[in-house]
């Protein structure tokens, strides 16, 4: 695995004939470097492609390195329990063992077709026989918290975590009911961490094994049905928010040492339709061989849509073989394609 890090700048005035010349060689281009273009790299490199993977951030692993690298994934195959970290190093080592190229702060703004020669041009330098998009959701940035922060709190509220240790000897809030919201206060509750979940409902959208956890903890408190309604700080540092019931209107004040909003994220994705694929309410529209609209472009991951898509990791790996196989058996029909590792044929 090569790994290349470069601020790119392109100029795309110059001529196709200089292009020609000039452009770096593939037979297929990775957009995208989380986990799912990770292992399509490795798949595809595995079947003798030469491969490139483009990565518009300076880090490699996508969501699970950025924004939950010490959360612990439980629906990763072989896996009972993995962090985000974790499987981006094994997915990053898998990757070493093939001759895959990363060309990571690297963003895709054009994808044309290469007139001198079958594939496509991206960015007018670098040409590839076929493509797969692998952007997951796009860009991504935390829905923020509605009021009011004084400066001299703000640098106590979070919106993940990267090292759990932190928060040791604290009491820690967690601002919503959703995944991210258990999951993250059963991290710290497992570290020994005193938190209280503060949900507008009475029920929670989790895993009822989490939530069980959450219940039998002596570390954790779930505080329903409250809304945060104002942010102070006490004249000792701490963090008071003052809470809402948004069933009887009555309130309450809690102290703590810091917040964790967990209200999710603002994902944007809207930089495909610069590169003429069909989308469907902002995700790709693929067909079952993950082929998008234009001809040698694929899309994989939480980047597309199809009936009864599920958005998890390890579907995008399967998403993967199924894409760089129908590249194989386009690019070389004659050609006996070994599908799996445990072909006794």
């Amino acid at each position: 695995m090569k790994l290349v890090n470069i601020n790119v700048k392109v100029d795309i005035t110059k001529s196709k004939r200089w292009q020609i010349f000039m452009e770096e060689n593939y037979d297929l281009a990775i957009i995208g470097a989380g986990p799912v273009g990770l292992y399509a790299g490795y798949f595809a490199s595995l079947h003798g492609l030469s491969t490139v993977i483009l990565e518009s951030l300076a880090q490699v692993g996508g969501q699970p390195a950025q924004i939950y690298p010490a959360k612990e994934l439980l629906d990763i195959p072989v896996f009972s329990r993995i962090t985000g970290d974790q499987l981006t190093a094994n997915l990053s080592n898998q990757l070493s063992t093939e001759s895959a190229t990363i060309k990571t702060n690297y963003k895709v703004e054009t994808i044309d077709q290469n007139k001198a020669a079958a594939g496509l041009i991206i960015n007018g330098e670098l040409s590839a026989k076929s493509i797969i998009i692998a952007t997951g959701l796009g860009a991504f940035s935390p829905k923020k918290l509605p009021l009011d922060i004084p400066e001299s709190a703000r640098p106590h509220f979070h919106y993940f975590i990267k090292d759990p240790a932190a928060f040791t000897s604290k009491r820690v809030a967690v601002l919503g009911g959703g995944d991210s919201a258990l999951d993250w206060a059963d991290l710290l509750q497992q570290n020994g961490v005193d938190v209280a979940v503060i949900h507008r409902r009475n029920k929670f959208r989790g895993l009822d094994r989490t939530i069980a956890h959450l219940n039998d903890s002596e570390h954790a408190e779930l505080i329903t049905p409250y809304l945060p309604i104002q942010v102070t700080s006490t004249p000792s540092g701490q963090i008071k928010l003052s809470l809402k019931d948004v069933t009887e209107g009555s309130t309450l004040e809690e102290t703590f040492d810091e917040v964790l909003v967990a209200y999710g994220f603002k994902t944007k994705n809207d930089f495909v339709d610069d590169w003429g694929v069909k989308t469907d309410n902002g995700f790709i529209h693929v067909n079952r061989q993950m082929a998008t609209n234009r001809p040698a472009i694929y899309a994989i991951g939480d980047a597309v849509t199809y009936e009864s898509r599920v958005p998890i990791i390890a579907l995008g790996f399967g998403e993967a073989q199924i894409a760089i196989t129908d590249i194989m058996r386009s690019r070389f029909p004659e050609k006996k394609i070994t599908l799996h590792s445990t072909s006794i044929k």
